[in-house]
């Protein structure tokens, strides 16, 4: 009965970690980033130098502050979306491992143009969306958060161990579900948050979120 019981979890995990329905966008980041399709919220730090680019396929964030690189597409329904991502940390001036954040169903509920922001991390406070930040606080923290209409962003669950941390220059292969009323964040086929929410986002922008780091990301993938 144990065995029959560990093999149905087993089925279950891997079936949700298996990529289902319709391709509808994909980005192998090997052209210039086209400002009609990716919108980037850069926060401005006096005497920084910080971009957002594309190199050898990979989309990179290399920001002193905080930095937001929306996909300007609305999605809606049961989603996969997943890509490969990496903090990249030898000898440039903005390495620091930390905050590898990701926003998804991104709405704005006072103003139907979302992209009206500068990237500080604090001017998306008034969104609603769901969040998942690994190593944040200088990889201190691996938080979900549900940002909610009222202004809050409570953290729904989180992690301080080390195998839930970052190491630099790993990479790490990302999957966010949206289905039927439950959202889950998934690294390297195991399962960090599965969130039931008795009230769903089920529309919005979706968003690679950093501050104060180097990282690349490759292999974008959006599956219906």
């Amino acid at each position: 009965m144990k065995k029959l019981f560990f093999v149905l979890i087993l089925f279950h995990v891997r079936a949700q970690a298996q990529p289902s329905g319709k391709l509808i966008y994909a980005d192998d980041f090997s052209k210039p980033l086209d400002s009609k399709t990716w919108v980037a919220e850069i926060e401005s730090k006096p005497g920084a130098h910080s971009s957002v680019y594309t190199k050898n396929g990979a989309l990179i964030l290399d920001t002193k502050g905080g930095a937001t690189v929306w996909l300007n597409k609305v999605l809606s329904g049961n989603l996969q979306i997943e890509y490969d991502r990496k903090v990249l940390v030898d000898s440039g001036e903005n390495d620091r491992l930390s905050d590898f954040n990701q926003f998804w169903m991104a709405t704005d509920p006072h103003n139907p143009d979302l992209f009206t922001r500068n990237g500080k991390f604090e001017d998306y406070d008034n969104l609603v969306l769901y969040y998942a930040g690994m190593g944040g606080n200088t990889n201190k923290t691996t938080r979900f958060r549900k940002y909610l209409p009222n202004g809050t962003k409570p953290i729904i669950k989180e992690y301080l161990d080390a195998p839930h941390l970052l190491n630099a220059n790993t990479v790490y292969h990302i999957k966010i579900l949206v289905q039927n009323g439950t959202t889950s964040y998934w690294v390297n086929g195991e399962c960090y948050f599965m969130y039931n929410d008795p009230s769903p986002l089920t529309k919005g922008y979706f968003g690679f979120r950093s501050t104060w780091s180097r990282q690349a990301i490759s292999k974008l993938r959006i599956y219906q």
